[in-house]
């Protein structure tokens, strides 16, 4: 028997190792198309681009591992079937479970080291390439922002100045939620503006910086009169700070890590961390929601005197020295302060909703670090019952059923992902159920992989194309069936 294992898997090594090296490379030469742009014209050094093109290749191996191992089954087993080995075998005595044991094995060994590979190199590859690129790029300044941080954001010559925090950033994309700027540009004046969301990205030329916003308030208060203030509802607004000061450091390193720049158990700490973050947010929004309520059934929040100032309290004045005139023609019926806290709700509820998606992604991007690995054993099971049933389609056989595979399982999955994200479905439903409906098929598949289907001029695609059309149209040969004996009956 031991002889029978050593020539099993030295039967699927070679396909093995040549689907990897394939499948690798036909996905690494479109990282490569996609990283040239970048990389191009800059003056970086042949060890700069070296270093992009290694760090982009593990999480390709990542994908390409657990498809190898698919092609590998498939080519093994049908090449077996279609040279009568396996019936050779099987009038000897061997079972075919057997023939399957020592692959099973070697599928299982790979799970594992995928796992380690995802846990231990993936995250730690993924958050160098990211540091990397963002460094040579210099296309999104949103690489050096912090969430919930004050950042400061200025020209070279200082004639631009703002102080940005964002209550969500969205790495990469230039995306911003619950925005708050104050503009200190003008030494006139002082502007704040609260905004739901944004977008901030550079220019063409990597110089100036431009800044989107949209549906938000702009407070404005002149320093020669501090007794009145303006304040500007808006939709969109952009604006642009020339000359946007941005050095770029090849060595720089940014310590905000993604979901997939985590390990496992820096996504657990992660999870644990948003989550009391979510329950003061909660909190925040509570207290804010009764007090706006208080404040409203209690009436305009401004106590009125004839000939007073006209400065609401919350920027600095008292309730006592606001004038009627300046509520009348300012505002009408509109009370500043209880608009003030419908925009701080929104802000605390964008967040909330915002720290249960991360949460979300943190715990589906956990699933996927052992879901995607499990794939190698879920292939071997399903493979080995398909290339048994139709052994004499060859390659294009082989290439067919792995790319229909391959193209259900990552929709599947990217799809499962998403879902899971947006908390429509558990976060393990989405990366597991892929495995799950696959499992299901290599079970049935392998209560069958004993029996002779396949003739001498059967298992091929004729066959194959016959078997799919049999099996897609059997639901409705049965209702047909069910039909005529309702009518008979009748």
């Amino acid at each position: 028997m031991r002889i029978l294992t050593r020539y099993m898997l030295r039967a699927h090594f070679g396909p093995f190792c040549f689907a990897l090296s394939v499948l690798t490379g036909t996905l690494y030469v479109n990282v490569i198309a996609r990283a040239l742009p970048d990389l191009a014209g800059k003056g970086l050094p042949a060890s700069i681009w070296a270093k992009v093109l290694l760090l982009s290749l593990p999480h390709i191996v990542a994908l390409t591992l657990p498809m190898a191992v698919l092609v590998a089954v498939l080519y093994a087993f049908s090449s077996l079937t279609a040279e009568n080995e396996v019936t050779a075998l099987k009038a000897s005595g061997v079972n075919m479970l057997r023939l399957l044991f020592p692959v099973l094995i070697a599928g299982a060994v790979l799970t594992l080291v995928m796992i380690w590979f995802n846990d231990r190199l993936l995250p730690d590859t993924n958050h160098a390439l990211k540091n990397l690129r963002s460094n040579i790029a210099a296309r999104s300044p949103t690489f050096q922002l912090q969430e919930q941080t004050l950042e400061e954001l200025r020209s070279n010559d200082f004639g631009q100045r703002l102080y940005l925090r964002a209550g969500r950033i969205y790495h990469g994309s230039g995306r911003l939620k619950d925005v708050t700027i104050w503009d200190v540009s003008d030494g006139q004046r002082s502007r704040t503006i609260y905004a739901d969301s944004g977008r901030i990205g550079l220019g063409r030329d990597s110089v100036d910086l431009f800044l989107t916003l949209y549906s938000g308030e702009a407070f404005t208060v002149k320093n020669q009169t501090p007794d009145n203030f303006e304040r500007v509802r808006f939709d969109i607004q952009r604006s642009m700070i020339k000359d946007f000061q941005r050095q770029i450091d090849l060595a720089a390193q940014d310590d905000y890590r993604s979901d997939r720049e985590m390990s496992l158990g820096q996504l657990v700490m992660a999870a644990d961390s948003t989550r009391a973050e979510l329950r003061q947010a909660l909190r925040q929004l509570r207290l804010q929601s009764e007090t706006a309520v208080a404040n409203t059934l209690s009436g305009p929040s401004w106590v009125t005197r004839p000939g007073a100032a006209a400065l609401p309290p919350y920027l600095g004045g008292s309730a006592a020295d606001l004038s009627p005139q300046y509520y009348a023609s300012s505002y009408g019926a509109d009370d500043p302060v209880v608009g003030q806290a419908g925009n701080e709700i929104r802000a605390y509820a964008n967040r909330v909703e915002d720290l249960r998606k991360r949460i979300n992604q943190y715990r589906v991007e956990y699933h996927k670090k052992y879901a995607i690995p499990f794939a190698c054993i879920i292939f071997v099971l399903i493979g080995a019952p398909l290339a048994v049933r139709f052994p004499r389609g060859g390659a294009g056989m082989v290439i067919a059923i792995s790319l229909t595979i391959f193209a259900i399982y990552y929709v599947s999955l990217i799809g499962g992902e998403s879902l899971g994200d947006d908390g429509l479905i558990a976060p393990f439903v989405g990366p597991w159920a892929p495995n799950f409906g696959f499992g299901l098929l290599a079970l049935w598949g392998l209560t069958r992989i004993g029996r002779e289907t396949a003739t001498t001029r059967g298992g091929d695609w004729d066959d194959l194309w016959r078997t799919t059309v049999r099996f897609l149209a059997r639901p409705f040969r049965r209702r047909a069936r069910a039909g005529a004996a309702l009518a008979g009956g009748d």
